[in-house]
């Protein structure tokens, strides 16, 4: 498997990079050249300074890119001390990130699509629901978090124009209390839907694509593996297939059928 041709080693500097919930950031960092090369849906690689033995890059998706402005749009989670040395960078810092990679989401005509986010899986749906939206379908919008305080992406959902938004929390200190399946399950049985896009918690996308599977509704989910080259030779990324064997995310996907994945 050999990388694509089209990843390259870029320059960045940081815009703005602020807390917009509980241990949850916002960054716009300045890359002219990858911002106008990105799809929505494809992921980059960052190389975070501050810790010499720390090699490893992390891999991020994007909430959004504005070309005419030559940003990029991330929101993250602190879960670790990569993510953490990630929200310390100031305004002005800066480092290299390696992008475009993999594989996005595949958006064409069509009828209503559901667009279902679980924590910080919000911001590659974001950018799934804006490109739907530009392409002309009509787009429903369901954001999961555990509490209000970690929750992101409604404002951008409304803004984008999305017809629907629901959010749930967990423990209900936010819009529905329950789960982003329970929402999926009213919406499903209110109206019909030809696309369903999703990222988020490992169980709660599998519990999406059973749901869209049997609603006959194709869907396409994002997603999340520790994509520790980027290129598919390491083979940390792996991801279990129902017809059996492997493909590697950060290479096949992040993007896959879902109903060709092994939950």
């Amino acid at each position: 498997m050999q990388p694509s041709a089209k990843v390259h080693l870029y320059d960045f500097h940081v815009r703005s990079n602020e807390a917009v919930g509980r241990d949850v950031f916002r960054m716009v960092m300045e890359s002219p050249e990858l911002a106008g090369k990105l799809a929505p849906g494809q992921f980059m690689n960052i190389a975070v300074p501050g810790d010499a033995s720390h090699i490893v890059r992390i891999p991020l998706s994007f909430a959004g890119t504005d070309v005419d402005d030559g940003t990029i749009e991330l929101v993250y989670a602190v879960v670790g001390e990569g993510t953490r040395r990630l929200s310390k960078m100031g305004a002005g810092s800066g480092s290299t990130v390696v992008g475009p990679c993999g594989n996005g989401w595949r958006i064409g005509p069509g009828g209503r699509a559901l667009a279902v986010a679980g924590g910080v899986g919000a911001p590659p749906v974001i950018a799934a629901a804006r490109a739907l939206v530009e392409s002309g379908r009509d787009v429903d919008v369901i954001l999961g978090a555990q509490t209000r305080d970690r929750l992101w992406g409604e404002k951008d959902a409304r803004g984008l124009g999305a017809s629907d938004v629901v959010v749930t929390t967990d423990d209900g200190s936010y819009g529905l209390r329950g789960f982003t399946t329970q929402a999926m399950e009213d919406l499903l049985a209110q109206r019909d839907y030809g696309l369903v896009v999703t990222c988020g918690p490992s169980v709660m996308m599998a519990g999406v694509a059973r749901l869209a599977q049997d609603a006959h509704v194709a869907c396409q989910a994002s997603l999340e593996r520790m994509m520790t080259c980027g290129f598919g030779a390491c083979s940390t990324c792996n991801v279990a297939m129902r017809a059996g064997g492997y493909k590697s995310c950060c290479m096949d996907g992040p993007v896959f059928d879902a109903q060709e994945v092994a939950w």
